[in-house]
C-alpha cells in the first residue's frame, strides 16, 4: 500500500497559522472602554468619598459608591452588545472576560462580608483587582496593564499601612496608574481594534 500523506501547501499553512493567531486576539476597543469607564467611575467615587469624609465630616460618605450600580449596568450592556457583534470568542477573549467576571463575583462576596467598612475594603479590592488586571495585561501582551497590577498591589500596602490620608488616596491613585493610563493608551491604539495576545 502506498502511503498517502497530504502535504500542506504554503497557502494552507499560512491559513492555519492565521487562524491560530486570530484565536488569541482580544478586542482593544472593549478593553479600553471598560478600563476608562471603571477608571473614571472608581476614581471619582473614591476621591469623593475621601473628600467628603475628611473635609466635610460626612459619616455616610460611602454612599457615593451607589454610582457603581450604574457602571455595572453600562458595562454589562456594552459588553453584551459587543459580544453579539463578535462571531467568535477567542481564547484570549474568554480568559479576559472570565477573569473580570471572577473578580466581580469575589467583589460582591467581599461587600457582603464587609458591608460598610470601606477603609479596610479598599485594601482587599486593590489586592483582588490586580489579578484580572495582570491577566488582561498578559493576554493583551500589554505592559502598562501589568505595571498597573503591580501598582495596585503596592497601593494595597499603602492603603493598609499608610494612615488615613494615604489610605484614602491609594484607590484614586491606583485608578490613574492601573486603569486610566493603560485605557487611554489602548484607546489610542484602538484604530486596529485588536492587538495580538502573547
Amino acid at each position: 500500500m502506498e502511503n498517502e500523506e497530504k502535504l500542506m501547501t504554503g497557502e494552507e499553512g499560512f491559513r492555519v497559522i492565521a487562524e491560530m493567531i486570530n484565536k488569541t486576539r482580544v478586542s482593544v476597543t472593549q478593553a479600553s472602554f471598560h478600563l476608562l469607564l471603571w477608571g473614571w467611575l472608581v476614581f471619582a467615587c473614591s476621591l469623593l468619598e475621601f473628600l467628603l469624609r475628611k473635609y466635610a465630616g460626612w459619616a455616610e460618605s460611602w454612599q457615593v459608591w451607589y454610582a457603581v450600580i450604574a457602571g455595572v449596568i453600562v458595562s454589562f450592556a456594552y459588553g453584551f452588545a459587543k459580544g453579539k457583534k463578535e462571531r467568535i470568542f477567542t481564547y484570549g477573549t474568554k480568559i479576559y472576560v472570565w477573569s473580570w467576571v471572577a473578580f466581580l463575583l469575589a467583589l460582591v462576596i467581599l461587600f457582603i462580608v464587609f458591608p460598610l467598612e470601606t477603609g479596610e475594603v479598599s485594601t482587599y479590592v486593590l489586592l483582588m483587582a490586580g489579578i484580572p488586571l495582570l491577566i488582561s495585561g498578559v493576554v493583551l501582551n500589554f505592559r502598562p496593564m501589568m505595571l498597573g497590577a503591580a501598582a495596585f498591589w503596592l497601593l494595597a500596602l499603602v492603603a493598609h499601612f499608610g494612615g488615613d490620608t494615604a489610605s484614602g488616596l491609594a484607590m484614586p491613585t491606583a485608578m490613574i496608574i492601573g486603569y486610566l493610563i493603560p485605557g487611554y493608551i489602548l484607546r489610542k491604539r484602538g484604530s486596529h481594534d485588536t492587538i495580538q495576545g502573547s
